[in-house]
């Protein structure tokens, strides 16, 4: 495993929002979910494409809490414009298991 310095891991932001809109994104090449996730005043809400469906409906993700990644470039996906990477782990199936807080906190905060 390679180290990297706490300045490299500095530049990457993450951060938390609340899921505010989610809905099916058929037209993706593997079963994907598009989500807007609001991180507050100071970033606003923010779109991504999520490879979630073996876990998650879409209905029933609206006000969760998740960590993304917010300074990434965009990235087109499909017929959608991803803005920020939405973090998860692996089960042991290999499939996405979304990362939250697991008390509420405010929107935006930054990981640390």
């Amino acid at each position: 495993m390679a180290t990297i310095s706490f300045d490299d891991f500095q530049k990457v932001d993450i951060r938390v929002g609340t899921i505010r809109q989610a809905e099916p994104f058929p037209e993706a090449r593997r079963p994907a979910i598009k989500l807007w996730v609001d991180f507050g005043d100071g970033i606003g809400v923010k779109k991504s494409s999520a490879q979630i469906t073996r876990h998650y409906r879409a209905e029933d993700l609206v006000g969760r809490q998740v960590l993304a990644v917010v300074n990434f470039p965009p990235r087109q996906i499909g017929t959608f414009m991803s803005e920020i990477l939405v973090l998860g782990l692996p089960d042991p199936d290999g499939e996405v298991v979304l990362i939250g807080p697991g008390h509420p906190v405010p929107d935006g905060g930054r990981m640390y």
